[in-house]
């Protein structure tokens, strides 16, 4: 494997590890931004998929686990489409964010399950 790949590797399971430390640390904003009709379990919710997250994010850095972590976080990024769906459609959610950054990140979920499945190879 070449260094592109490992740099690659690096950045994406960095993203998903703080990703879900952010679960933590910014709680408020994943609570606002879960659609209605899962609000009541948002706190269980957020722990599930920030959880997810990190394991996702280091089971990519371990070679005997990187293939099941990659299917992992693949499902994950569809599970939480919805919540995707449901900022941009609200306006943010109640919160001020770009509307026209909301639509593109739509489409760039399906970027982040393609290069996870590049680790699935």
């Amino acid at each position: 494997m070449n260094i592109l790949f490992y740099i690659l590797l690096i950045v994406y399971a960095g993203f998903y590890i703080y990703a879900g430390y952010a679960h933590y640390k910014k709680a408020w904003f994943f609570y606002k931004i879960t659609p209605p009709l899962i609000q009541k379990w948002k706190k269980p919710i957020n722990v599930i998929v920030g959880i997810a997250e990190v394991l996702g994010g280091i089971g990519l850095l371990i070679p005997q686990t990187r293939v099941i972590a990659a299917w992992g976080i693949i499902a994950l990024l569809i599970a939480v489409f919805p919540a995707n769906v449901y900022m941009a459609t609200s306006k943010g959610a109640g919160m001020k964010i770009n509307q026209t950054f909301l639509w593109i990140r739509l489409p760039l979920q399906f970027v982040l399950i393609g290069w996870a499945y590049f680790y699935t190879l």
